[in-house]
């Protein structure tokens, strides 16, 4: 029971639902009642009330359902949201020359930026994602409206969105190993010709950023801060990030070992590891996502242990595109905190945070030879909510049903065949659901999807616009992809380079 409150105070009651609280204690409720008030949980349990003659704005009966915390995707780029099924199967290096071809030269509009990020929200909230870390890039760069438009999308839809801007600012061939002595002339001209923003002109669409939206939406709304990756920026540019990130306690997004190309590079460039060369410049600490964490070592993992930071896990996408097998036992065991993400649309194929849950709870059962080292149920539902929360600065706030923390909540229904017989509710969450299971989204308290239908925005427009927006932009998707395939044999012959040389570790069933 809780005391007197706030008449004018907007509560809601979800009534006997099974509840899966994910706090400390994983404790779990066969019947229970989820008080909220004002968007934050103020009571759980079978004898939870409401006191006093306050109205309650919305009784929720939740008989048959499942009440968890609302998932955490921890890593995405929604710029890529109109690209599902567009691509083979190519290596990270090779897919982003043709996702984010170094030869445009416009920023894209803002109805194009606010459609694609609109249709990659619907999705979350009908799966029950209620909170996603956007890592934003912008071909060839962001400007005002564009920013604006990604953000106002997120408001919209009534998502919690944390976004950065992703955005490289040094020439295309300084990113890689052996690309700049196998491109022609002509063309290292072409991609030296290429528009990139000078690093004063990057922070002031930061600050921008940070007093436009930096804590918009009652908080919901949030912003972060990325490199892309440290070879991907100049070292001034990337120490001003650093600087963004703790002055204002915002998580900072850096790619860092995504491949083993990005192995070869910090041997050659830094004379070290990415992870080494990031902890020595002294921008390596607890604000850091440490993104995809592939080809670490063990030294690599105590620094990253060390500094607190977080690695961002997207088993699927790492399996699209080849990159390899997350050492996931061995971070684990140096205390890291990892958390999940379904990276973008184009490297998944969807947004289905689902489909990376379960497949890390798959793909590490090769990883180690005892069985008793494979992930649990448990430890893989801890990094979608603990993690995802704590790499979001939100530990306090999301991915736990217990008072104090936000009303972000998912309802799925018991009565679906993932779940069709009840033998044991968290394995069954991360191997046999897929989403489909889900019949209500809230997030602070509003109830933003229900029974598959999106409350916040018209779906069905969106989605007409989306196709629309896509004919009109084929002209210039189609010139990208002639620009890639021109540039791709370069790409390619620096790709299997790298590939062929050791770096005394193997992340790969087999090396060459």
């Amino acid at each position: 029971m809780t005391g007197d409150a706030d008449p004018g105070a907007r509560r809601t009651v979800i009534e006997n639902a099974h509840v899966l609280t994910c706090d400390a204690q994983w404790t779990e409720h066969a019947r229970a009642n989820i008080l909220i008030e004002n968007g934050d949980i103020v009571a759980v349990g079978p004898d939870a009330r409401f006191e006093g003659e306050a109205p309650i704005e919305e009784t929720i009966d939740a008989t048959g359902l499942l009440a968890i915390p609302g998932l955490i995707n921890a890593h995405f780029h929604s710029p890529a949201n109109l690209m599902k099924g567009s691509l083979p199967g190519y290596p990270l290096e090779v897919f982003m020359l043709y996702e984010v071809p170094p030869l445009s030269d416009r920023p894209p509009p803002p109805e194009l930026v606010r459609v694609r990020t609109l249709l990659g929200a619907i999705e979350m909230l009908k799966l029950g994602i209620t909170a996603v870390q956007d890592d934003a890039f912008f071909t060839p760069y962001p400007d005002l409206p564009s920013i604006d438009a990604l953000m106002q999308a997120y408001d919209d839809c009534g998502i919690r969105a944390s976004a950065a801007l992703d955005q490289p600012n040094v020439i295309e061939h300084e990113k890689y190993p052996f690309l700049y002595d196998l491109l022609p002339e002509d063309e290292r001209r072409r991609i030296e010709a290429a528009p990139i923003l000078p690093a004063d002109e990057l922070l002031a669409l930061y600050d921008h950023l940070i007093d436009r939206w930096h804590g918009a939406a009652g908080g919901r709304l949030r912003a972060a801060v990325s490199c892309s990756a440290p070879q991907r920026v100049t070292e001034g540019y990337f120490a001003a990030l650093s600087d963004l990130s703790r002055s204002h306690d915002l998580p900072f997004f850096i790619h860092i070992l995504e491949t083993k190309l990005q192995r070869v590079l910090g041997d050659q460039k830094y004379g070290k590891s990415l992870v080494q060369h990031v902890r020595d410049l002294g921008f390596l600490d607890h604000h850091v996502n440490v993104i995809h964490g592939i080809w670490i070592d063990e030294d690599d993992m105590a620094a990253i242990a060390e500094a607190d930071a977080v690695i961002a896990h997207n088993p699927v996408c790492n399996l699209r595109l080849g990159s390899g097998v997350m050492p996931f036992r061995r971070i684990r065991d140096h205390g890291i905190t990892v958390c999940l993400g379904t990276d973008e649309a184009l490297a998944d194929d969807s947004i289905n945070l689902w489909s990376a849950v379960k497949m890390a709870g798959l793909i590490h059962n090769i990883g180690h030879v005892d069985y008793q080292a494979w992930p649990s149920a448990r430890e893989i539902l801890s990094c979608v909510f603990r993690g995802g929360a704590r790499a979001m600065g939100l530990e306090q706030r999301i991915g736990c049903l217990a008072p104090g923390f936000a009303a972000d909540i998912a309802l799925l229904d018991l009565d679906s065949l993932a779940f069709t017989p009840l033998n044991d509710l968290e394995r069954q969450l991360v191997y046999c659901e897929h989403g489909g299971s889900v019949r209500l989204a809230m997030v602070d308290g509003v109830v933003v999807m229900r029974d598959g239908r999106i409350l916040s925005v018209d779906e069905a427009a969106i989605k007409s616009e989306a196709r629309e927006l896509m004919l009109e932009h084929e002209p210039i998707l189609r010139q990208a992809a002639e620009h890639a395939r021109t540039l791709e044999p370069y790409y390619r012959a620096m790709y299997l380079r790298a590939a062929t040389s050791d770096v005394g570790m193997r992340r790969w069933m087999s090396d060459p």
